[in-house]
């Protein structure tokens, strides 16, 4: 199936600003984030088709994922 991930702010770097991958039927969240090498903490912000998401969250063909770091400043 065909999943856009995008990607926003240090996440960018080393990979892509947005690309449409393939991915198994029944891949989750978490299963993207492994195939992008994401180790340690999950993303601050995991959105799938603009809606909150958790790492269990299953995909679908055509879904949207956007994934954002924590970010910080005053």
């Amino acid at each position: 199936m065909q999943i856009t991930v995008k990607l926003f702010a240090s996440y960018r770097v080393g990979r892509f600003k947005e690309a449409v991958r393939d991915y198994p039927a029944g891949c989750s969240v978490g299963g993207l984030l492994q195939t992008l090498d994401f180790t340690g903490k999950p993303p601050g912000i995991m959105l799938l088709n603009g809606m909150p998401a958790s790492l269990d969250a299953e995909l679908h063909d055509g879904d949207t994922v956007a994934l954002f770091p924590l970010v910080s400043g005053g």
